[in-house]
């Protein structure tokens, strides 16, 4: 196991975390467009590297297959193995989640060198298992854990959610629009706040309907496709012909409540959220997929590995937003390239400062 790795302020940790990103996102610079297409197409500067860096992964609950945020970090973990030669080691919690600590801690008994904890709900064990282990490097998604062997990889969710809420707005022939949260959490909140805010940027009467699936301490609302369909179904039948959902693995329900619906009524449309989920679908379900709200966080993953092969992890807080490409929309399927145009406005709005995407609903 590697001691006595170099720590960077949050600063210069930014910087190489970013300009890895960059060049594992496109190597044309002047393509800023934030679309599954441009930041999905990656090949890495750094392929003669190889490492038999031993790498730890605990997934959130639901684990690889999820189709969504877990996916997302295990196709981080596999391009790196690609690319490096890492030796991974994956764990998933228990259903209820209840053994998240103890998986951190089995990851680093074992002797892996960097530990990632896929996501917010880690943080407490993280705070409580990173003291113990000095010489072992971890990063967590979605939350900020002060240690100084803990790196901190967030990402701004409000500002991809207002992309593909103004494509929600902008598709909506009923005015009435929806959003499905897993669990009702202020990281979850985000999504909703940027949602509101991008849908009424093009129609200030919209109406959105909000409902969450479960709340703290359940967090089965992230892994139960039969809730997620029940709300959906739910939201189109009280006239929503758009829905988005920030649900994890109950979102497959979601996608199955617009099928079914359209089949029966009118056309409506979901949204995905975190990978671009019409291409983690059936070709059943494809034509009910309008856009997903892309969160890279196989790119954080990606960046994290390698900057550990590199030089050794960073501390600190990471941030992943519109103009590192850490978030997004997706065009797959063409059925927003008409309103592309407008997305990308709002878009660079965004980045340059003009437009302040809030956090929370309230705001």
């Amino acid at each position: 196991m590697r001691s006595g790795l170099k720590r960077r302020g949050l600063i210069l940790a930014l910087m190489v975390v970013l300009a890895l990103v960059a060049a594992a996102c496109s190597s044309d610079s002047e393509d800023t467009t934030t679309t599954a297409g441009d930041v999905g197409d990656t090949t890495t500067t750094s392929e003669a590297m190889t490492s038999d860096a031993a790498i730890g992964m605990a997934y959130d609950i639901g684990g690889r297959g999820d189709q969504s945020f877990n996916d997302s970090a295990a196709e981080g973990l596999d391009r790196a193995v690609t690319d490096y030669g890492i030796t991974p080691t994956e764990l998933e919690p228990l259903a209820g989640g209840e053994n998240r600590e103890e998986n951190l801690r089995l990851l680093a008994e074992a002797g892996n060198e960097l530990v990632f904890a896929v996501g917010f709900a880690f943080a407490d064990s993280l705070t409580a298992a990173a003291p113990d282990f000095a010489d072992t490097n971890f990063a967590i998604i979605d939350a900020v854990v002060d240690a100084p062997n803990v790196a901190s990889l967030v990402f701004a969710e409000e500002q991809g959610s207002a992309l593909v809420g103004a494509a929600a707005a902008l598709k909506s022939e009923t005015g009435k629009i929806g959003f499905i949260g897993g669990v009702d959490v202020d990281l979850i909140k985000k999504f909703e706040a940027g949602y509101v805010f991008g849908a009424q940027q093009i129609n200030p009467d919209i109406e959105v309907l909000v409902q969450y699936l479960t709340s703290v301490p359940d967090f089965s609302g992230f892994a139960d496709p039969a809730k997620g369909k029940e709300a959906g179904t739910a939201m189109y039948e009280d006239g929503a012909d758009v829905v988005f959902h920030a649900a994890g693995g109950s979102g497959a329900g979601l996608f199955e409540a617009a099928k079914e619906y359209s089949e029966a009524n009118t056309h409506v449309w979901a949204i995905g959220v975190d990978s671009d989920q019409y291409n983690q679908v059936g070709d059943d379900l494809k034509p009910y997929i309008l856009t997903s709200m892309i969160k890279r966080v196989d790119v954080a993953v990606y960046a994290t590995i390698s900057s550990y092969i590199s030089d050794g992890q960073q501390s600190g807080v990471l941030a992943f937003d519109l103009g590192a490409d850490g978030v997004g929309y997706s065009t797959s399927g063409g059925y927003i390239d008409d309103i592309t145009d407008q997305l990308d406005e709002m878009r660079a709005s965004i980045i340059a400062g003009d437009v302040e995407v809030p956090t929370t609903p309230e705001a």
